[in-house]
C-alpha cells in the first residue's frame, strides 16, 4: 500500500540513491553506491555557472570490493557532479575504509577515516545503505546456497543471530524469532 494521496505541492528537490550488490568471479563481493541529487528548476552556480533544471547537483558513485566476512579490500570513489569544483579531489580519501570490517563500529570508524574535512558528507551518507547491501547481498546468497544445497542454516558466529532484537520483526519475544531462531525466542 503506497502513501495516502498527498496535499497540494510542488516538487523542489529529488535524491535517487540506488545501491547493487555482485558477487565477483575472484569470489570478493562489490557493493556499488549512486547518488544524485536534481532540482526542477536552474539556478546560478559559482564553480559550475549555471545547473539546468533536471541536472545532477550531485552525482556520485562508490564501490565497496569485500570478502565474505564483510572486510573492505578495495574502494572506488567517483565525483562527476558537485556544486564546487575541487569535490572530486576527496575521493582518493576513500582509500582509508580499506581494512575495515561493516559491523559493529563501522559509522565511529567510517567518521574517524572520512568524516568532516577529510570526506564528502553525500558519499559518507551512502555508505550506510551500501553497508546494508552488503549484508543484505552475502548473507542472502549464503542463506540460498544453504537452501539449494539442503544443508542447514549457517550457524552464527556468536551463538546468536546477528539479526537479534535489531527491530522490531526481528524481537526475540516476537513471532519471526519463534519461527525463525526457536532457541533464541525468549517470548512467553
Amino acid at each position: 500500500m503506497p502513501l495516502s494521496s498527498p496535499r497540494p505541492r510542488k516538487l523542489m528537490h529529488t535524491r535517487r540513491i540506488e545501491c547493487v550488490g555482485y558477487l565477483r568471479k575472484d569470489g570478493l563481493w562489490d557493493i556499488e553506491g549512486h547518488l544524485t541529487d536534481t532540482k526542477p528548476y536552474s539556478f546560478p552556480n559559482q564553480n559550475r555557472g549555471h545547473i539546468a533544471a533536471g541536472e545532477p547537483v550531485h552525482h556520485m558513485w562508490l564501490r565497496l570490493s569485500m570478502t565474505e566476512g564483510l572486510e573492505i579490500k578495495e574502494v572506488e570513489a567517483v565525483t562527476d557532479a558537485a556544486p564546487f569544483a575541487i569535490c572530486p579531489e576527496i575521493t582518493a580519501n576513500y582509500e582509508k575504509l580499506v581494512g575495515l570490517k561493516i559491523g559493529a563500529g563501522w559509522t565511529r570508524e567510517v567518521h574517524k577515516r572520512v568524516g568532516g574535512i577529510h570526506g564528502c558528507t553525500h558519499l559518507r551518507e551512502l555508505l550506510k545503505p551500501m553497508a546494508t547491501t552488503a549484508y543484505q547481498t552475502i548473507y542472502g546468497a549464503k542463506l540460498r546456497e544453504s537452501r539449494i544445497s539442503g544443508k542447514p542454516r549457517p550457524a552464527p558466529k556468536t551463538g546468536k543471530p546477528p539479526q537479534l532484537n535489531t527491530c522490531y520483526a526481528f524481537s526475540e519475544t516476537g513471532e519471526v524469532v519463534k519461527q525463525e531462531y526457536p532457541d533464541h525466542y525468549t517470548g512467553a
